[in-house]
């Protein structure tokens, strides 16, 4: 059983990344060891998927290794309105 939560993701992100939004999903139903999650931060901005995979990973380096699985969306403040925009139609 990992020692990590949604919330304790979700708070780690927010600060490390300045996120205006992060939502974190304990996919394996509670026992900690796979997670999901949508990340929207300005610091995405310019930077190909893979380097904010890499941003993201970087700061969760010390959870990810007793966390089984880790999925990820990363999106810009921009990309993020026009997603919710899309889905309001």
């Amino acid at each position: 059983m990992s020692k990590y939560s949604a919330s304790y993701l979700t708070e780690k992100l927010s600060k490390a990344l300045e996120a205006t939004h992060v939502d974190v999903h304990d996919d394996s139903d509670g026992c900690g060891a796979k997670f999901s999650a949508l990340i929207v931060s300005p610091k995405f901005e310019g930077l190909p998927l893979l380097q904010r995979h890499r941003l993201v990973n970087s700061t969760l380096q010390e959870e990810l290794t007793t966390i089984h699985a880790f999925s990820q969306k990363t999106l810009t403040p921009a990309q993020w309105e026009e997603q919710k925009s899309k889905v309001a139609q």
